[in-house]
């Protein structure tokens, strides 16, 4: 079984509209959208939910109201603003247990709390798992393994070959959970300073795993002096350079549709993805996928 991210170093880049096209493209294959801050792969997917299932992850203070005595030596503890003598706020809560020890009545205790939903559905494009981060929802690295870990089990159960993973941008704990053991990570970025910037921390991120990657510039004709450095960039940090996809509006037409792009346009953005796609299988010596 192979994995393949498609990640970014920030938002905007045009992830998600790749990875989309990419589900339509590939066969035997499971996917799973682990953006899971701001998931959207599935107004493009449209999957048909078959299974919902409430996400537990991060622990808060609750307060026994019976046991309490008002005595405010939790408020005086907490650093974060999150207790008082009349409410706990357990959105500012960060689950540390101080209150808990502090408390001479014993009034306080750490309790697990819903953070998020997880699915698991049925696609025209194969098998879905998805999820959502309630807002203010803490563990979203915890809850994006729990979508690989169903995805990995719909895969193997279905003896598939591949799991394509929708990835956060950035390189924070999520998007460190979402590349965790893949075989290749396919980056996507557009001609601007601050995607290049954020661009070069996620390949630093993956060098220093050691896994491969690959980038596709999205909208490259924008900016030519942007899209060369970012070659230079590339090639310094030994990322191979899959595409570079023109701006279409077709991209537009298509996000609007509710499609991915390669199923209902021809034009250069679809071919050069298509190119892309062929090029992330030579990558992973399966050109069959």
């Amino acid at each position: 079984m192979k994995q393949v991210a498609i990640v970014s170093g920030k938002g905007g880049t045009g992830k998600t509209s790749i990875a989309a096209s990419f589900a339509a493209l590939a066969t035997e294959k499971v996917l799973a959208d682990c953006d899971v801050d701001a998931a959207n792969l599935h107004l493009l997917l449209h999957p048909e939910v078959r299974q919902r299932q409430e996400f537990h992850g991060a622990k808060v203070a609750f307060r026994d109201a019976s046991a309490c005595r008002a005595c405010g030596e939790c408020e005086r503890r907490c650093r974060f603003a999150a207790i008082t003598r009349e409410k706990v706020d357990v959105h500012a809560c960060q689950g540390c247990g101080l209150c808990v020890l502090a408390c001479p009545n014993h009034a306080l205790a750490l309790e697990t709390v819903a953070c998020g939903e997880f699915f698991l559905s049925d696609s025209r494009y194969g098998p879905m798992a998805h999820a959502r981060l309630y807002p203010g929802g803490e563990s979203s690295g915890r809850l994006v393994t729990e979508v690989r870990r169903h995805a990995e089990v719909m895969a193997m159960g279905a003896n598939l070959r591949l799991i394509l993973i929708d990835g956060p941008p950035g390189i924070g704990c999520s998007a460190t959970a979402a590349l965790v053991d893949v075989d290749l990570a396919v980056v996507v970025t557009e001609p601007t300073p601050a995607a290049q910037h954020d661009m070069l921390r996620l390949l630093l991120l993956l060098k220093h795993f050691g896994i491969p990657a690959a980038v596709i510039l999205n909208k490259a004709d924008l900016d030519d002096a942007n899209r060369q450095s970012i070659l230079q960039m590339c090639e310094a940090m030994g990322a191979t350079v899959i595409a570079q996809v023109p701006f279409d509006d077709a991209v537009t037409r298509a996000i609007a549709a509710g499609r991915p792009l390669i199923e209902v346009d021809e034009g250069p953005a679809a071919r050069a993805i298509q190119d892309a796609w062929a090029a992330t299988c030579q990558l992973l010596e399966c050109a069959t996928i």
